[in-house]
């Protein structure tokens, strides 16, 4: 798994959506692109892949898509309406987009697939510097949840995500 932290200025969020799907076939990965406000860490997307993928195997998996299924978790929902609340959007984006191959060959894939989304994606550090308000108000942490653990927020929004799997 490859995350590219950027900005991004969409002007067409369903063009942008196909395109980037494109770029995904053409080289046999995934690719789902995040507002970066709602990402706590890279733990948080490995995590959001590994249930994801596990669920597809399983025949539990709620979405068609693995990019969309990816989405689910990482959102820690089943509703995907309320998941793509975490996507990208029309106008300027700090964004973290991912792209994983789940082949054999899926490090010189997701290669090429980087290769090509350089061409249109202006890498910015976006994961230094988080919004905390944003991440508790969208997973559901309250200040009481917070005061009662010595646990980082990153640590919180992974239980949310690991929660999904329970709550099926």
């Amino acid at each position: 798994m490859e995350l590219l932290e950027c900005r991004l200025a969409i002007d067409d969020l369903d063009s942008f959506v196909t395109e980037i799907g494109a770029i995904g076939d053409r080289h046999g990965v995934t690719i789902q692109a995040f507002d970066s406000r709602y990402i706590a860490d890279r733990p948080h997307l490995e995590r959001a892949v590994k249930l994801a993928d596990r669920a597809i195997e399983r025949g539990e998996n709620v979405a068609r898509d693995r990019a969309v299924e990816i989405l689910l978790y990482a959102a820690g929902r089943r509703q995907i309406d309320r998941a793509l609340e975490m996507g990208v959007s029309e106008g300027d984006n700090r964004a973290v987009v991912l792209v994983d191959g789940d082949a054999a060959d899926a490090e010189a894939a997701t290669l090429e697939a980087l290769e090509e989304l350089n061409a249109f994606i202006e890498r910015e550090p976006t994961l230094k510097s988080r919004d905390e308000e944003t991440l508790c108000e969208f997973f559901g942490i309250t200040d009481a949840e917070r005061g009662a653990t010595d646990a980082p927020l990153s640590a919180l929004v992974g239980e949310r995500v690991a929660l999904l799997e329970v709550e099926k």
